[in-house]
C-alpha cells in the first residue's frame, strides 16, 4: 500500500490507465502533433535562410555594378583630364608672343606705331602718325 498525500491515509495503488501499452490513437496524435509543429518551423527557417541568401546575392550584385560604374567614370575622368591638359598646353603655345606675332604676320597685320588716345572731351593725347612700310597687305 502506498501512502497518499495526507499523513496517515493510504490509497490503494492500482494499475494506471495506459501504463502498459499506450493507445494507438494517442501515439498517432502525438506523432502528428510533433511533426506538424516542426515541419512549418523548419520550412520557415529554410525560407528565411533562402531569402537572406537571395538578398545578400542581390546586394553583392548591386555593389559590384556600382564598382564597375565607378571604375568606368574614373577612366573617363582621367581621359578628360588628359584632354584638358593638352588643350591648355596648346592655348599656352598660341599665347606665346612670338607665335602671336607670326600668326599676325600670316594674316597680313603689321606692328602698330606709337599709340594716340582720344579723351572724352575730344582732345588727342600723343601724336598719331601713319605707318611706314607695307601696310596694304
Amino acid at each position: 500500500m502506498a501512502v497518499g498525500r495526507l499523513a496517515g491515509t493510504t490509497a490503494p495503488v492500482g494499475p494506471r490507465r495506459g501504463a502498459g501499452r499506450p493507445d494507438a490513437r494517442r501515439t498517432a496524435r502525438r506523432g502528428s502533433a510533433r511533426t506538424g509543429g516542426r515541419g512549418p518551423f523548419a520550412f520557415m527557417v529554410v525560407l528565411m535562410l533562402a531569402g537572406g541568401l537571395i538578398a545578400l546575392l542581390m546586394l553583392n550584385t548591386a555593389l559590384n555594378q556600382g564598382s564597375f560604374q565607378l571604375s568606368q567614370l574614373q577612366q573617363r575622368t582621367t581621359k578628360l583630364t588628359d584632354e584638358q591638359q593638352g588643350m591648355q598646353q596648346q592655348i599656352a603655345g598660341w599665347s606665346d608672343p612670338d607665335a602671336l606675332a607670326a600668326r599676325a604676320h600670316q594674316l597680313g597685320m603689321v606692328p602698330g606705331g606709337v599709340p594716340a588716345f582720344i579723351e572724352d572731351d575730344g582732345t588727342v593725347l600723343g601724336s598719331p602718325a601713319p605707318l611706314v612700310g607695307g601696310g596694304g597687305n
